[in-house]
């Protein structure tokens, strides 16, 4: 997956959080929960329903790491190489 697919499925799931704003818009150091209005229940569910759509799992003491656009893609890309190389190991 690439940092482009794994974007368009950030800004979609955060439609679906927030259909009133427009997450296209978001800068990549915007933080996402302000630059949306989002609150910490709705950021919950969107950080749930990212780990569900890609497979992944984003423990609670990650949650302060992955604030902006940028933060969040690397750390999923991350996710999914370790979770790729995992697979490859068993």
């Amino acid at each position: 997956m690439t940092e482009e697919d794994i974007r368009k499925k950030i800004l979609q799931l955060l439609k679906k959080i927030a259909p009133d704003r427009e997450p296209n818009k978001l800068k990549p150091s915007d933080n996402i929960r302000h630059a949306l209005g989002i609150d910490s229940f709705d950021f919950l569910n969107f950080i749930v329903a990212l780990d569900e759509e890609l497979g992944v799992q984003t423990p609670e003491e990650d949650y302060g790491k992955i604030d902006s656009l940028d933060t969040l893609i690397s750390y999923v890309k991350e996710k999914l190489k370790l979770l790729n190389e995992n697979r490859k190991v068993q």
